[in-house]
């Protein structure tokens, strides 16, 4: 084995792994904010895989990139600026253009996202939604571009996957979607036993029982 034909199977298990990223990561948003899935809300395993496959995805875009630059073969036929300006490759335009506009559509919704408190929450929100756009336009990257396709172990995991997608999708339209504010309250933990009550977001005081309660407590 040779130094490019290294590379090249770098590219492809990289590629392979920034897809399966950022279906992992749409999927649990999906299941974090469908309505028909509010039973997810509270899980803590979902929404951390969601965070970490969220931020995963970029260094394995990059690392798919910078493999096959360094692959001589492609790097005759491609220049650097076809990986960042999509549709002006001389070869395979189609398909690297959509590889390269889904990776310009992730990095601006994680930059986006390191920004969130600093933009409009509609705003935010419209961006954030470009990640669905972002996974249709790797999968026909992967489809119209990628050998991976002739594997029928990739072929089934990946057609698996969009259906899946596909049916979360239509779900949230239909049944609608979690709010921040339904999420948060679903989110809310019970206050252990014998805790004093925390103070109300509005100033007011903890209700009165409570301190009643325990100053007879202190008078015994």
């Amino acid at each position: 084995m040779n130094i490019d034909t290294f590379m090249w199977i770098l590219a492809r298990v990289s590629g392979l792994g920034a897809t399966a990223a950022l279906g992992i990561s749409l999927l649990t948003g999906l299941a974090l904010r469908s309505a028909v899935l509010d039973w997810l809300a509270t899980n803590r395993a979902v929404r951390a895989t969601h965070e970490f496959t969220a931020l995963l995805w970029i260094p394995l875009g990059l690392f798919h990139v910078v493999f096959l630059l360094l692959d001589s073969n492609v790097r005759n036929m491609l220049r650097p600026v076809d990986f960042v300006v999509p549709f002006q490759a001389g070869f395979g335009a189609l398909p690297l253009g959509l590889g390269t506009l889904s990776l310009d559509l992730i990095v601006v919704v994680a930059v986006t996202g390191w920004l969130r408190r600093r933009i409009h929450a509609a705003a935010w929100r419209w961006i954030h939604r470009l990640s669905y756009v972002a996974c249709a336009l790797v999968f026909l990257h992967a489809l119209l571009g990628g050998s991976d396709f002739s594997s029928p172990q990739v072929s089934a995991i990946t057609w698996s996957a969009a259906a899946v997608l596909l049916v979360l999708s239509l779900a949230r339209v239909a049944w609608g979607r979690l709010s921040a504010g339904d999420s948060r309250e679903l989110r809310q933990e019970p206050e252990p036993a014998g805790r004093a009550p925390a103070p109300r977001r509005d100033g007011g005081a903890p209700p009165r029982g409570d301190y009643t309660a325990r100053a007879s407590e202190r008078r015994r």
